[in-house]
């Protein structure tokens, strides 16, 4: 009987103590504060045009300031149409690190479109998922797109 209770204690005892060594789940929260900075961006993805879909690309960078501002540059193609452009919006991320941008697009100062994107924040606020959620060109017409965007913070000076 002894030997059985004592068994038993060493199996709970052995039980807490692994328990007490995992990882405890933290419930990620993200701020605009933790996720200024300068990042780099690829995008890839297809507008839907009435004459089928035409590919795009882009790389860029970005700065995210903790005031929910967000301006940058990008080197793009459309359907092989190449261009240099500016942008400039606003972002909001909530603390489960999700978010929405909306970006205005310029090329030599005109407007060519504005964007809006649902943003996720992961690897401790050092990359954003993107997809693009709307198309809007300068005239109020939307163009249909299927677009993704994957960004790296650039620098992170608090790196372990």
């Amino acid at each position: 009987m002894k030997l059985n209770l004592l068994r038993f204690m060493y199996a709970i005892t052995l039980s807490c103590m692994l328990v007490s060594l995992a990882p405890s789940a933290r419930a990620a929260r993200c701020s605009s504060p933790g996720v200024a900075g300068n990042y780099g961006f690829t995008l890839s993805g297809q507008v839907i045009l009435s004459t089928g879909p035409v590919p795009i690309a882009a790389v860029g960078k970005a700065t995210l300031d903790a005031g929910g501002n967000v301006s940058g540059s990008e080197s793009r193609s459309v359907g092989g149409g190449f261009a240099d452009e500016t942008f400039a919006g606003s972002y909001a991320v909530n603390e489960d690190c999700t978010g929405t941008a909306t970006l205005r697009f310029y090329e030599s100062g005109q407007l060519v479109r504005t964007s809006v994107l649902s943003l996720i924040f992961d690897n401790n606020q050092r990359e954003i998922r993107m997809v693009q959620r709307s198309l809007q060109l300068p005239n109020g017409a939307f163009l249909p797109v299927v677009i993704t965007v994957e960004a790296r913070r650039v620098f992170f000076e608090d790196e372990d």
